[in-house]
């Protein structure tokens, strides 16, 4: 039987998702603020977690990150109408899908199937078992395949050269470290940096090309004005 944690400070829509999915032999765990969803998910393991934004002691989207440092179970985020940047930073921040209050719970039901489904998939299970044997890193879609020595967004592989490749590893290897352009150089060209500023820029652009939807907003692969370079947590 799936565990799903409900994370809600209404009672009211607690309850009403217990009762949406208990309906479909769910388990049903709750939990009244992000402290709370913190010690049900270290203590019970949920298969998928629902996550309200607006909840006291700790918000959602600090639950969020915090669930994300350990955990890449499926997390779908609760908001009210009117919160698209607060959904736009939980998506960027791990999360995999969100609804809006009022929810139609036929949608919700359906949302949770859906990402049971994709968690459960066969290749996904694998890629799980392989990364935590260090056969591969990944960052929400993005993974690298260090066997392989392959990357694939979004379920599709992507062909690279080889200095984007050690690019990439270097920065998906350390999520949320910042890269200066020097020590990007010094590391994957294995040389002194010397006016090379443009060489490791270029490189960059492409990688953007390659992996984001949109190069000028990436998702994955972002600058940090006046420092370097960094791959987003």
């Amino acid at each position: 039987m799936y565990k799903i944690l409900v994370a809600d400070d209404e009672r009211e829509i607690r309850e009403a998702i217990e009762i949406y999915l208990r309906g479909e032999n769910f388990k049903v765990l709750k939990a009244r603020d992000g402290e709370d969803a913190l010690e049900i998910f270290e203590n019970e393991k949920p298969h998928l977690i629902i996550l309200d934004i607006m909840m006291p002691k700790l918000d959602g989207i600090r639950t969020c990150m915090k669930i994300r440092e350990t955990s890449n179970v499926p997390i779908i985020m609760l908001s009210a109408k009117g919160e698209d940047s607060d959904k736009v930073l939980g998506l960027n921040l791990g999360a995999d899908d969100y609804v809006t209050k009022p929810f139609n719970h036929l949608e919700l039901v359906a949302r949770v199937k859906s990402q049971l489904r994709r968690y459960d998939n066969p290749i996904m299970a694998k890629n799980r078992e392989r990364e935590m044997q260090g056969e591969i890193v990944s960052i929400r879609d993005l993974v690298i395949d260090k066997e392989r020595k392959t990357i694939s967004v979004r379920g599709k592989e992507i062909k690279v050269t080889a200095t984007e490749y050690k690019i990439l590893l270097l920065l998906v290897s350390n999520p949320g470290r910042i890269f200066s352009i020097q020590e990007i150089y010094e590391r994957v060209w294995d040389e002194p940096f010397y006016n090379s500023e443009n060489t490791v820029t270029v490189h960059v652009r492409r990688i953007r090309e390659k992996i984001e939807i949109n190069p000028k907003e990436p998702e994955y692969l972002k600058v940090v004005w006046g420092i370097g370079y960094k791959i987003e947590k």
